[in-house]
This record gives structure tokens, sequence and C-alpha cells, in this order.
């Protein structure tokens, strides 16, 4: 199959902390008072590479993913691909027509009507005029803005914005199709619309390369993700496995971990730690848990020595180090009993709709009572990832937005109605 995009060693470099020198026949008043006050300016830069020897091969058809943490160089990349930045190394070839879609209203012109961007957006594509006339009340009807299409988009809300600039990117038939993480304005059935116009385009043998911090999205959508990490490919494969890198921070496997060698696992004289797993409502080891499903997490433990009564517990973290929380073993089979000594397998089952979107890293402990003595606390034994859904049957309802919080409850609502007048 021919390819559509071939990358290169492709590196940009920023440079930092450059004060710009003005033309002594430019400088303004401002100008002398701020250098005045600022002191001597000095003449120290800090070189940063956004990219960094960065090299793929994209096939015609492959919807890839482009996932990694802020600042790994995503939006850089399909900046340069996208012939809006130039790299300082390397080279990217493209082969077809490129539809960009990098940030709220690109390639609009905010004193134009909607009718006149789509059209000078398709000229930019190289389109022609019936082309355009061709495709335009599909992107018309997409965007949901037929009583607006006339009106400068400078009194656009964001939302119709997006919805357009995204209507026009897909419909223009672009061999290439390239789609930052835009969607998130407005609501989760227009979210939702956009993601299955991204896998009809897919689907029609059309290139896609798609920027996403939802891993629900790159999993639904692309067969293939490339993960970037200070400037640099460090995961390109299946979406499953890529996915996994990332929120195992390189793990082998995130949702199981296994110490078959007790010298080598984590514990003291009284226990050890053998296995943690993650499991999902169908038992299964799994990294990837639907928000409202039930997970359960798993510690298998051998005790060596008994007569110690033992607490277990998990401790869960985000992807900003926060702890959401801590759950004690409290089976009362067990509480309060001395424990002979033998293999254990202790589980506790977190409820669906409880935890927030994200990822979550487990960190599996056990320590002794009477007294207090910690046998091993592995940090990081095992994360999974909670994909929230976009049907409107869990906490975000029809919010498509950010929801803050470590936690995300289904809560019950009632309102009282009473009518004025």
């Amino acid at each position: 199959m021919p390819y559509a995009i071939r990358a290169r060693d492709l590196a940009k470099q920023y440079r930092i902390g450059a004060i710009k020198q003005r033309s002594p026949g430019y400088a303004t008043l401002r100008d002398a008072i701020v250098e005045r006050f600022r002191g001597q300016p000095s003449a120290e830069t800090t070189e940063l590479w956004a990219l960094n020897g960065v090299s793929f091969d994209i096939q015609q058809g492959e919807v890839v993913g482009i996932i990694g943490r802020n600042g790994a160089g995503k939006s850089t990349l399909l900046k340069v691909l996208s012939r809006i930045t130039e790299p300082t190394r390397g080279r990217a070839e493209l082969y077809g027509r490129v539809a960009s879609l990098l940030e709220v209203g690109t390639g609009f012109h905010p004193e134009l009507t909607g009718r006149e961007n789509i059209y000078l957006n398709g000229a930019i594509l190289g389109m022609r005029k019936r082309e355009i006339d061709r495709n335009f009340d599909a992107i018309v009807h997409f965007a949901e803005v037929e009583k607006f299409i006339d009106t400068p988009v400078k009194f656009y809300s964001s939302g119709m914005y997006v919805r357009l600039a995204f209507a026009v990117a897909a419909h223009l038939e672009p061999e290439i199709l390239i789609v930052d993480e835009v969607l998130a304005v407005g609501d989760a059935r227009f979210q939702k619309k956009c993601l299955n116009k991204m896998q009809d385009v897919g689907q029609q043998g059309r290139t896609v390369l798609f920027v996403s911090h939802s891993m629900q999205s790159i999993l639904r959508m692309c067969q293939r993700a490339i993960l970037l990490h200070q400037g640099q490919v460090i995961a390109d494969g299946p979406a499953q496995q890529v996915v996994g890198v990332y929120l195992g921070k390189g793990a082998h496997s995130i949702a199981e971990r296994v110490w078959p060698d007790r010298e080598k696992a984590p514990g003291k004289d009284v226990a050890h730690l053998r296995a943690v797993r993650v499991r999902d409502v169908d038992g299964d080891v799994s990294d990837t848990i639907d928000i409202r499903t039930p997970v359960t997490l798993e510690m298998e433990f051998v005790v060596s020595k008994g007569g110690y009564v033992l607490m277990p517990h998990f401790r869960l973290y985000n992807e900003d180090n926060v702890a959401v929380f801590t759950t004690l073993d409290l089976d009362p089979e067990w509480r309060g009993r001395p424990r002979p000594p033998g293999r254990y397998t202790a589980r506790v089952t977190i409820p669906g709709n409880f935890l927030a979107e994200g990822s979550l890293y487990v960190e599996a402990a056990l320590t002794t009572l009477n007294p207090p003595i910690g046998q091993f606390a592995e940090r990081d034994a095992v994360a999974f990832q909670v994909i929230d859904s976009l049907e409107g049957d869990t906490a975000r309802g029809d919010w498509a937005g950010n929801l803050s919080g470590v936690v995300r409850p289904l809560l019950p609502w009632s309102t009282v109605y009473e009518p004025i007048g």
C-alpha cells in the first residue's frame, strides 16, 4: 500500500530567553523605558528541542493516534506536518491533499461569513468551485449553523466556530486529515458525531492523524498509535499496546504484575507480594475500564511467618500524583485474626460510576498490626485507564468538557419547580 506520510529525523528547536533586538531606527519610547528598567539584556538563551529525531511512515488509509503528555511534542509535530512550522532538521513527505484542524477557527477569516469561509478554505485546499458546491449542504448541515451561514464568523460562539471548522476539514475530501484535540468544545452529542465522521473518513481509504488526551477516543478510532515523550518516539504500534505503555510508564504489562521469584519480590520476613491484577466486570485482566462498570483490584501474597494480624490495602493515585483514596482490607473473616502461613488472594471491587476518567496507578501494600510494620508497599504496581461514555448515562451527562475532581460519582438529583405568577 502506498505511503501517505513519511517523516525522517524531524527535529524542531526553539530558543528560549532570547531578546529580540530592534533596529535603532524603530526603537520606541516604550522599548527604551523597558530596557532601562530591565538593565543589560542577557545574551544567554536556552535551546529547547520540541522534536528531536522523529521518524515514521503512515500508509494511505491508516487512522493513527498521536499521544503523549503535555509538552511531548504532539502539537509541534502536527504543525510541521501541516507546513505551519518549518523543521530545524529532517524532512516530512506528504502525498495528497491535506486538511488540518489544529485550533478553533484555523484558517477562518473573522470578517467573512460562514459561507465565504467554506469557499475560501476549499480554494486553499485546491478544490474547484463545483467540488465545494457538491459538499456545501452537507458541511452546513453537519455543523448545524444553517441560520448563521451568512453571518460573519467573528460573531460565532466557540462551539459554532469549531463545528464549522471541523465540518469543512472533514467534508472537503482531503486525502490526509490532521486533527488536534479541539473537539472538547461543544456537547457530547457533537463530539461523538465528530469521532464518527473521522471513522468514516478512515473507512473511505483516506488517512487520519489524530492527537488526543482521551485514550477512549484513541482506542475507539485508531488501530495504531504513536507515543511521543520529550520530542521523541518511544512507542509505535497497535493502539492498545501503545496506550498500555503510556499508562504504565513503560511497564511490560500494566494490568498485571507477577513476582514468581521470592528473592526478588517485595516483602520482608512475614510476607511478600506475589501478584497484583486489575480485572474488569467480566473478570478478565484489563487495563481499560468503562466508567460505568465495576473494577476489581486483586492482590496475591504469601505469608511465610504465621501468627500476625495483617492489613492488606490499596492506594490509588491519578496522573497528577494525587492520592484518590486508600482502601483497607476489612474482610470480617480475617479482621483481627492472626494468619497462618500460606498463599492469600485478596480482592476489592470499586463500583462503576465512582472513579473519574483518566489514568490511575495502584499501590499495593501490606502491614502487620500490633506492632505496625510495613511488609511491602509497591508503588505503581499496576495501572489502568478509566474511559468515560458519551452516551449520556454517566455523571458527565450531555457535557463533553472537563470535569474536575478525583472521583466522578453518579449522584441522584431532584428538582422542585414552582411557576411564577
